[in-house]
């Protein structure tokens, strides 16, 4: 199993930067940037669910398998991860309003990756990795853990303020306002990486930062594709803000 599970992962850290470099020249097809050319699609809703669904679900059939499932640090993490994904899968997609359909294609290859990422992160926390109770005391459990609440904090603030952009009925996009956008086009994406990253220090672990890697290699782009679509669809957009780091990016 650890032999399968290093390939694994350091497939996931290898994989960021190509995903990067082709994320900067082509922007993923949906959203806003939804085209035609990419296959059969599939609903916002659906395709939401279908590529985060792995996230939840085998983390936790590959945690209940691991030798230290029933140990304090452990859980702990894994109630880290499913306070994202939970909400991610099975509450965010329902609160969308309007949303344009999905490449399956895009559906699938998020699937994919959820299924190898969940694995490589549950395997390590719930049984190649060393978590023992005193794990929580450790000054890198406390940082990544603020790190990450701060994050979770961001993200949902932001999903919050977009969701609230559109009435019943209204598929229009508008400028958002308030809280971090005040300073960046694309806070969720902040929040988001802020998350993984908090998750790769309270793990301290490999498969962490494989997956903070990658994150930013997904996100990154696409705020960046995000920033540029806001300011050629709106003349009035506020000049001061940023990508996704304040004042930098």
């Amino acid at each position: 199993m650890s032999e399968i599970h290093g390939y694994a992962t350091w497939g996931v850290l290898i994989c960021a930067l190509p995903t990067l470099l082709y994320l900067l020249l082509v922007a993923a097809p949906y959203g806003r940037h939804a085209r035609a050319g990419w296959g059969p699609m599939i609903g916002p809703r659906a395709g939401w669910i279908l590529m985060e669904s792995p996230a939840v679900l085998a983390f936790a059939g590959v945690f209940v398998t691991g030798a230290n499932a029933g140990d304090v640090a452990p859980l702990v993490l894994l109630v880290a991860w499913q306070a994202h994904y939970v909400y991610r899968t099975f509450v965010f997609p329902f609160r969308l309003r309007g949303g344009r359909p999905m490449p399956l294609v895009i559906a699938l290859s998020g699937l994919g990756f959820n299924v190898v990422n969940a694995y490589i992160n549950a395997a390590w926390v719930a049984n190649l990795g060393d978590y023992p109770a005193s794990w929580l005391l450790d000054p890198r459990f406390g940082a990544g853990l603020a790190i990450f609440a701060a994050g979770l904090a961001v993200n949902h603030h932001a999903d919050a303020v977009l969701l609230a952009l559109r009435k019943p009925g209204e598929s229009r996009y508008k400028i958002p306002r308030g809280g971090l956008y005040r300073w960046v086009s694309c806070p969720n994406y902040l929040g988001e990486m802020m998350e993984w990253l908090g998750w790769a220090v309270m793990t301290w672990s490999l498969p962490g930062l494989a997956f903070f890697a990658f994150t930013v290699a997904n996100l990154l782009p696409r705020a960046l594709a995000h920033h540029r679509w806001y300011r050629a669809q709106f003349a009035d957009y506020p000049p001061e803000r940023r990508a996704v780091l304040p004042g930098l990016l």
